[in-house]
């Protein structure tokens, strides 16, 4: 279908887990593919060779989201590269999780950095493009965490809470613009992320979900090229939640 033929998208996050599998759905729909993660490394030169693939333009960047000079940088670089911005998912993130007793400061401070920092850094720095362009599409990555909480997430779940008021405020601020701001709230995915937890506890989490399995990175993709493309241009500052039915 190409729903997004002309377009071009900049995931941060992009080279695994679920930033990879929305590269390659917006490649796969036509979309021009730019994508950042903390390093430029192996497994980002083999995504940046599968998008190629797909006879679009497409190029990786190392760049740390949480740093507001390398964000400023990054939207720099890609709007010289490609000479526009449509898109942009804000995907990157990392987990440290613990109880708050045995949280540490330096926890909270990297998980709040990288996930909700990063949202500010990358959307101020991208604004002017879109504000120039009188047109764009924000996309968030939040999580059920921070609609409902979880033990021993609390500094996850803040930046993922705090995420989603940062959503529907720019939603409002820019939406005379023509510019959509719009969060997914993603569920139990697998990823590498989640592969790392015990099979028990991944069997227990399978159990608590309605639909009876994990969700996958093409899961999430599929509603974040719905809400890249024009089939929701009525569609600003709401949170999707695709968790399977856990978090009704």
């Amino acid at each position: 279908m190409e729903l997004l033929k002309g377009k071009t998208a900049l995931i941060t996050g992009g080279a695994r887990g679920i930033g990879r599998g929305i590269a390659l759905k917006f490649a796969s729909e036509g979309a021009n593919l730019a994508f950042s993660d903390i390093k430029y490394d192996e497994t980002a030169r083999e995504l940046e060779e599968e998008l190629v693939a797909f006879g679009i333009k497409a190029k990786g960047y190392a760049s740390d989201a949480g740093s507001f000079e390398d964000s400023e940088k990054l939207v720099n670089d890609v709007l010289n590269d490609f000479g526009a911005i449509d898109i942009l998912v804000n995907n990157a993130g990392i987990t440290r999780d613990n109880l708050l007793m045995r949280m540490t400061e330096a926890d909270w401070d990297i998980v709040i950095k990288v996930n909700l920092k990063s949202i500010f850094n990358m959307t101020k720095a991208i604004q002017k493009v879109m504000l120039k362009q009188r047109s764009g599409s924000i996309i968030n990555m939040s999580s059920v965490v921070g609609v409902s909480g979880n033990a021993g997430q609390s500094n996850y779940a803040a930046s993922k809470a705090g995420l989603i008021g940062f959503t529907k405020s720019i939603a409002q601020e820019l939406g005379s613009r023509n510019i959509r701001c719009n969060a997914i709230a993603p569920g139990f995915i697998e990823t590498d992320m989640t592969a790392r937890l015990p099979q028990d506890v991944k069997d227990e989490w399978v159990k608590s979900i309605p639909l009876r399995r994990a969700g996958t990175p093409e899961d999430i993709a599929n509603v974040a090229l719905y809400l890249a493309s024009d089939l929701s241009s009525y569609i600003t500052g709401q949170v999707i939640s695709i968790c399977g039915g856990m978090n009704m």
